[in-house]
């Protein structure tokens, strides 16, 4: 019992913090787009959203908007409410060719990158998925908890363990001492609060042992690497036969759902039969499947090189005016280090009175005594809009 998580604990422990920004106003609010790059709250307060996972603002660009409106009205119907196992829209298969031919990859959608684990990490556990051998599991301390709660359903088919972060001497142990037993590493691409897999030296250990490495690269897709294919992808020339890539559709990319990328296209029949949720009726809507298709049309085109440009100058602008520890790391995520919860609760609140909403993160997001304000840029961003900000961040976090 308790050998892989304490949800019970973790509540008890995150609790008053989770009480205290609901207190200050932080959590649960509601707001509708403005014209320009605010959100409006029902009682008329206007702010600019610093906590969007939509790095590049393609989540109101007209073409994937007009794409979703034109696959519903192409195929008169919102979705196919039947396993895709059995049958599936012919439209569905068109965004999977597109994205393959985008990532170089054999490509499968998902309703979210969440299910897209839940389904993939429990095959590999059983080993169909690594030549019939039941795997060693290592997954990274600091592994998304999309990735991480699902330890105590692989931890009942396999070994498996967690490693501190990055920690390449672990994992090589680990190699060394299974013998002929698969290992696989479960680790995001690019961190949610900043920081990147050490992706060229677990090639190296994939090329000497044969180690199996599953990326979450949800937060570097369509902001790094040429087409926007993510840190992971752009880090390998060709996708090898023990990577697996999933990622989200719904942050940078601009549209929704999810995508599994496999190097060895013959692991999708166990996939798309075994894949639990990835084959249940819940399928890939017709919208999303026409906004993900107008989104690889603005990946393919020039334009997702000027967003990329605009993106990097909003955070070199932030970088220059509020040093911190994930600076000039080609991501747009930082964490603005308070240490006490209480302070980053404060802080958040004075600044979101200022006209900007930015979350302030506490344990179990992030360990204890790390508490602080995580900061998302966005390529829609001015330079006034950086600097009023930071200014805010500035004056408030001093005074907390």
């Amino acid at each position: 019992m308790n050998n892989f998580s304490n949800i019970k604990k973790m509540v008890s422990l995150a609790e008053a913090s989770w009480d205290a920004a609901s207190s200050n106003d932080l959590t649960h609010i509601r707001t509708r787009y403005t014209e320009s790059n605010k959100l409006k709250t029902q009682n008329g307060h206007e702010f600019i959203n610093m906590c969007s996972c939509s790095y590049l603002g393609l989540d109101k660009h007209p073409k994937i908007i007009s794409g979703a409106i034109k696959a519903l009205e192409t195929e008169k119907v919102t979705i196919l409410p039947t396993s895709r196992t059995r049958i599936g829209l012919s439209l569905l298969d068109e965004v999977e060719t597109n994205l393959s031919r985008l990532f170089k990859a054999e490509a499968i959608v998902t309703v979210s990158c969440a299910a897209a684990s839940s389904g993939v990490l429990p095959l590999i556990s059983s080993g169909v998925l690594t030549n019939d051998k039941k795997p060693v599991m290592i997954f990274d301390r600091f592994a998304h908890f999309s990735m991480n709660h699902m330890k105590a359903f692989c931890g009942d088919e396999t070994t498996v363990l967690t490693c501190d972060h990055n920690d390449l001497d672990f994992i090589e142990k680990q190699l060394k001492e299974a013998g002929d037993r698969p290992v696989c590493y479960i680790a995001d691409g690019a961190y949610s609060m900043g920081g990147y897999a050490p992706v060229k030296e677990l090639q190296a250990l994939q090329d000497k042992y044969g180690l199996y490495v599953y990326f979450d690269d949800s937060h570097s897709i369509s902001m790094y690497g040429k087409n926007g294919v993510g840190f992971v992808r752009a880090n390998y020339e060709e996708l090898n036969k023990r990577t697996i890539i999933v990622a989200s559709l719904g942050k940078a990319f601009g549209a929704t759902g999810g995508v599994v990328l496999l190097g060895d296209p013959l692991m999708r029949r166990k996939i798309d039969i075994f894949g639990g949720p990835l084959g249940w009726s819940q399928t890939a809507n017709v919208a999303s499947l026409g906004a993900i298709n107008s989104s690889i049309s603005i990946h393919e085109s020039d334009e997702l090189i000027q967003l990329q440009k605009k993106l990097s100058h909003v955070m070199s602008l932030f970088d220059e005016l509020i040093p911190t520890i994930n600076a000039n790391n080609n991501l747009p995520i930082r964490v603005v280090e308070l240490f006490d919860a209480e302070r980053a609760i404060q802080t958040s609140s004075e600044v979101y009175k200022r006209g900007f909403y930015t979350s302030p993160v506490f344990f179990p997001i992030v360990p204890k005594g790390h508490a602080g304000l995580r900061v998302m840029g966005r390529a829609d961003l001015t330079v006034d809009d950086i600097t009023t900000f930071c200014q805010a961040v500035s004056e408030y976090s001093t005074s907390a």
